[in-house]
């Protein structure tokens, strides 16, 4: 009990508004439905082919791009707290439209435009966060934070899971009121944060400081963030396939229970986060984030690789619980890594193109995946992703080395 007590108190003692972040992440998050079920959104209900609804995710990803550039320009302009207001909010209302539509190629051109306004308001997010902490306690708060995230997705896939197959459109009116539900909550306790960091700060935030020029000047400095988020392409590719993949891999194998058992899958691995977080976190917290990174890039490997070898659902839960714990080691760090490494004048514009450039893979993955899986198989197309995750892990081991000896 005196061992439970010392890992939670290592989020005591950070600023008011992380509580109030932690708590809208818990309540957008409860309600997120949608997104866990659009593979098979698009090829149950809608009725298209797999490498179709590949298409469709990837194409969906690849227009988020342009929305996070934009988003990420207009929060170093306008601020933080505008940028998230105006486009999560617009998302959680078109989701609530996409309530009354009946699954056609309309819905699924109205749930496009509810992605990518969401992705406009993402670096609004973690340019936030970046303002109301320091080196000292970041790690502490985006830890706090992804638990928030997993703690309303203990819920909210479950829930999606289960009104799924005869309640869809409940589905969709439930994530868009989640999400307004979760900015009344920003919007009321939290000031905007752009003003809050110095121009100049100590030695162990010489990264953070001020800068002029352009985003291509800061990131020309910062040849090592570029690796790092190149890398991070190869992670993203992989992860994407937990929604992509996964779904249509226990379709294969349960038929109408695949929805339900991917439901519960989802559900365990938010269970994972929300009571092994701490603990990750307090085994973890003095090494370096990229390490960290590096060891959840191996777990990775492991968890996605062995899911072509398995065909019975106790085993998936296995699969998942490592992958978790993976998950868990590279997010408790990457915003960190991230962060540590972007001046506080181009926070907004640096979270809008290092995700773009690592979230492509997130992008490519259901494209490419979908393609394999149609020659190839599913089966076959896990193990490719496990060897591909050994190789980015070695390479990200590579880039701590590289920038140790830099230092």
């Amino acid at each position: 009990m005196k061992w439970i007590k010392e890992v939670l108190k290592q989020y005591l003692g950070l600023p008011r508004e992380i509580y109030i972040i932690f708590l809208s992440r818990v309540v957008n998050n409860m309600g997120c439905f949608v997104f866990p079920m659009l593979a098979l959104i698009m090829t149950q209900k809608i009725g298209v082919t797999k490498d179709k609804a590949g298409l469709f995710i990837t194409l969906v990803a690849l227009l988020s791009a342009p929305s996070i550039l934009l988003g990420g320009i207009l929060v170093d302009k306008i601020g933080r707290k505008k940028v998230l207001i105006i486009f999560q909010g617009f998302a959680g209302l078109v989701f609530i439209s996409c309530g009354f539509i009946k699954p056609s190629i309309l819905l699924a051109v109205v749930m496009m435009i509810a992605q990518l306004s969401a992705a406009a308001s993402m670096p609004a997010n973690d340019s936030m966060l970046a303002d109301l902490t320091t080196p000292n306690n970041r790690k502490e708060a985006f830890s706090l934070l992804y638990m928030g995230n997993n703690l309303g997705l203990a819920i909210g896939p479950v829930m999606g899971g289960l009104l799924y197959k005869n309640h869809l459109n409940i589905v969709f009116i439930g994530d868009g009121i989640a999400t307004l539900l979760s900015l009344i909550l920003v919007y009321v306790f939290i000031k905007e944060t752009i003003g809050v960091t110095h121009n100049k700060h100590g030695k162990d935030r010489s990264h953070e400081d001020r800068e002029e020029g352009t985003i291509f000047h800061v990131l020309k400095k910062r040849p090592i963030l570029v690796g790092f988020a190149c890398i991070l392409f190869i992670y993203q590719f992989s992860y994407s396939q937990f929604s992509f993949s996964l779904p249509l891999h226990l379709a294969e194998l349960f038929g109408d229970f695949g929805a339900r058992n991917f439901g519960l899958l989802a559900g365990i691995n938010a269970f994972v986060v929300i009571s092994i977080t701490p603990i990750m976190f307090k085994l973890t917290n003095k090494l370096k984030p990229i390490v960290v990174i590096a060891f959840g890039g191996i777990l990775y490997s492991i968890a996605f690789g062995s899911l072509g070898f398995i065909n019975e659902l106790p085993l998936f839960f296995v699969s998942i619980v490592v992958m978790t714990i993976g998950e868990i080691s590279i997010s408790i760090n990457l915003g960190a890594y991230i962060a540590n490494h972007t001046p506080a004048s181009h926070r907004g514009r640096v979270n809008g193109i290092i995700p773009m450039i690592y979230g492509s893979g997130f992008a490519f993955g259901p494209l490419i995946m979908g393609k394999y899986i149609s020659y190839f198989g599913i089966n076959s197309g896990w193990v490719f992703i496990g060897v591909i995750m050994l190789i980015a892990s070695l390479l990200m081991f590579l880039l701590y080395k590289i920038e140790t000896r830099r230092e």
